[in-house]
């Protein structure tokens, strides 16, 4: 009776563990899904803001004239982040995200918003101002893969698998690469 007793309790806890720990891998499964898709989101929304700002920076190349009221690619530069859907998978970032992913998530951001203050300024693409912005930018999206990477499948990615020296795009830049250096 005893031993009867004894295997009914092993039996049953052996139960109640494998059940628990496959509850737990499903969760950790669909928290690693949800991240990957609120990841993705994220800078694919950046990506859509990134493309219209640089389109109201070419604009302003073209036609460096006033080209309506004042205001207009202040306007057009706001419009270009909320209409792209980056402050609500913001959002969502932070609410899935590790620390690291977040905190990269929130650098790549305000690197954003800095260059849609130079594109809303009415900065041209090929000015300097918008540079100094747009390559801190990139550099930042490089950090967020990477911090994303690391997370979700630890491959580390490098500047020289791409065969580049740094993140930011500057030595494939036509712009900057025919600037003249700064004396110091």
């Amino acid at each position: 009776m005893v031993a009867t007793l004894g295997g009914a309790v092993i039996a049953i806890s052996g139960t109640v563990l494998a059940d628990r720990m496959r509850n737990r891998h499903e969760v950790d499964r669909g928290l690693d899904a949800r991240r990957r898709e609120v990841y993705t989101a994220f800078i694919a929304a950046a990506g859509t803001a990134h493309t219209q700002l640089v389109k109201l920076a070419q604009a302003a190349a073209a036609d460096p004239g006033p080209a309506g009221p004042a205001g207009l690619a202040e306007s057009a530069s706001r419009a270009a982040l909320v209409d792209s859907g980056v402050y609500d998978a913001r959002e969502r970032l932070y609410i899935d995200a590790s620390e690291a992913v977040a905190g990269a998530g929130q650098r790549m951001f305000q690197q954003l918003r800095a260059l849609r203050r130079v594109v809303g300024g009415g900065a041209p693409q090929s000015s300097t101002a918008f540079h100094e912005a747009y390559h801190p930018y990139i550099e930042a999206v490089w950090a967020y893969r990477i911090a994303v990477r690391a997370e979700l499948e630890g491959d580390a990615l490098t500047p020289a698998v791409f065969g580049w020296s740094a993140w930011d795009g500057r030595e494939r830049c036509p712009v900057c690469r025919t600037a003249p250096v700064p004396v110091v």
